[in-house]
């Protein structure tokens, strides 16, 4: 059965009052993701006369791809093995080969997690880890998150999402129609919203219809069978709140209703009961959140579903989404290449919403690939995607690429793949401390006071990245001789290239000058690179 598919560039001609595309007019379906990033992009970039910048020199390619795929920068014997290869295919391999590491899998969650729960002093990490290693699609852990079952170990943890929000049911209410759906419906709460035409508060209230009787069991979940939303429009009238989806489908049901004595009754009992034996009551025969994901995950209703997190996706590796800001997907606010993310949105929900296809096909693409430098004064706007925005580290990127970073990483050579993979493993457990301390960037992003401070002066710094033992790098530049190769070791091992000519006869200025103290002189040597834009940055 052929299902329905009413994509985005559609809106897009309406809203000029042409007809509307068909699922047809795109790329076909067998099309690579990556070839069809590159159509679409580069037809936008000739229609503006824009040549984009060239693609992005090896050292920094390797980079960039191990900072987005297992959230670390490369080894130095992965970078030099890289840079070397003459195979003509060694992209294509080096993707396949960070896709298929357990890093992969722990990077993603930690993404994923700081996405769902940002904000929140709950985390659900660790069930993200398991499902993802397990091969659980987009789709399966939006079910597990808003259907939770803590009965198995695999799910232990997945119902914090819920938790730490059912409290609030019109901040559930906003931030599940944004983080699932790209829709920030919150402006029609209190009235129709006044900027954007689709948003209406039958819209808003409707989606809380759906999730009003999700409900704190004593710190458990449960749901009611009944439940009831009424709201006040802005000329008073009060209104009784049908289940209704963003797209203006609704659900009936009998219990769309305040619930009987008898059935408050029976409520409590099952609640207390889930109380003392911390856990979650029988689920209701009706439930309305079970409504809500099953409706939303429709052929003919998915559209916001896939679309929203194919954006998210979009913007995480390319530092701007093809709908901004991410949760403004409507009609007043178009994508900036409307085909593209239809071809990308129909690509996901026809292959089962896999986020390792979407991210293998945008780390491919010629679009992901470009260098960062623009030399003329102005560059594109951002939306044209003709340059790489220089994006700043994460938190956990950060803290793990610098116990990396500070690492004698000779002492991997003599291991095997599996038993380094277990070193940085072991690297990534003791980066969680120190990540704690960092803010997420936004996208005004300014690095704060304290982590300037931390960089500067801070007793921490020194200790766990710069001191002198015998397995880290400042350790292992004491025992060099040659000062050609002290920095060219630092460099390579923090930035993750070969120093540039005018950085060795500046490094080795400084070195000879302090000949008198050289492990000084190696631990602010060290220091300097790790403090540098340059670093601090994923380029």
């Amino acid at each position: 059965m052929r299902m329905l598919y009413l994509p985005l560039a559609a809106l897009a001609a309406l809203a000029a009052g042409a007809s509307p595309l068909r699922a047809d007019d795109l790329l076909p379906p067998s099309h690579p993701i990556e070839q069809a990033i590159d159509h679409y992009i580069d037809l936008k970039l000739q229609e503006d006369n824009i040549k984009p910048a060239g693609p992005a020199d090896d050292a920094t390619l390797i980079r960039r791809l191990t900072l987005d795929l297992v959230g670390r920068i490369p080894t130095v014997a992965e970078s030099r093995a890289y840079v070397e290869s003459t195979a003509p295919d060694k992209r294509v391999q080096l993707v396949e080969r960070l896709l298929a590491s357990p890093g992969f899998v722990r990077h993603l969650a930690t993404e994923l997690d700081a996405m769902l729960m940002a904000g929140q002093r709950a985390s659900v990490r660790d069930y993200l880890s398991k499902a993802l290693a397990a091969g659980k699609s987009w789709e399966q852990l939006y079910r597990d998150l808003m259907l939770p079952d803590e009965k198995g170990p695999a799910q232990k943890g997945v119902s914090e999402f819920l938790r730490v929000r059912v409290m609030d049911a019109d901040r559930l209410t906003g931030e599940v129609s944004s983080l699932f759906f790209g829709v920030n419906i919150s402006c029609a709460q209190c009235h129709d919203h006044p900027l954007v035409r689709d948003w209406k508060q039958d819209h808003f209230y409707g989606m809380k219809a759906f999730l009003a009787r999700t409900v704190d069991a004593g710190g458990v979940l449960g749901e009611r069978e009944a439940g009831l939303v009424k709201f006040k429009t802005t000329k008073g009238e009060e209104k009784k709140a049908e289940m209704m989806f963003l797209t203006g489908k609704k659900v009936s049901s009998d219990t769309t209703r305040e619930p009987t004595s008898a059935e408050m009754k029976q409520e409590k009992e099952a609640f207390e009961a889930a109380k003392k034996n911390k856990m979650p009551p029988p689920a209701p025969k009706f439930s309305a959140r079970k409504q809500l994901v099953d409706l939303s995950l429709q052929p003919e209703q998915r559209l916001f579903f896939a679309r929203n997190i194919v954006n998210r996706v979009w913007y995480r590796l390319l530092g701007y989404g093809l709908v901004k800001p991410l949760d403004q997907m409507h009609s007043e606010n178009l994508p900036s290449h409307p085909e593209l993310l239809d071809f990308l949105a129909r690509d996901m929900a026809a292959n089962g919403y896999h986020l390792k296809r979407l991210i293998r096909g945008v780390v491919l693409s010629k679009t992901y690939g470009r260098g960062s430098r623009w030399e003329s004064p102005s560059p594109p706007l951002q939306y044209f995607f003709a340059v790489a925005r220089v994006r700043p580290l994460t938190p956990m990127q950060l803290a793990l690429s610098l116990r990396l970073a500070t690492t004698d990483q000779s002492r991997f050579a003599a291991l095997k793949p599996d038993e380094v993979e277990k070193q940085l493993e072991a690297q990534e457990s003791s980066a969680r401390g120190f990540a704690s301390t960092m803010d997420y960037p936004t996208e005004d992003f300014q690095v704060s006071v304290t982590e300037a401070l931390l960089f500067s002066n801070s007793a921490r710094m020194s200790q766990e990245f710069l001191t002198d033992g015998g397995d880290r790098l400042v350790g292992r530049l004491k025992g060099l001789k040659d000062r050609k190769e002290i920095i060219d070791t630092a460099v390579r091992t923090v930035l993750s290239r070969v120093p540039l000519p005018d950085e060795v006869s500046l490094m080795d200025s400084y070195l000879k000058q302090r000949e008198d103290r050289p492990v000084e002189a190696c631990r602010q040597l060290v220091w300097a690179l790790l403090t540098c834009a340059e670093f601090r940055f994923n380029h």
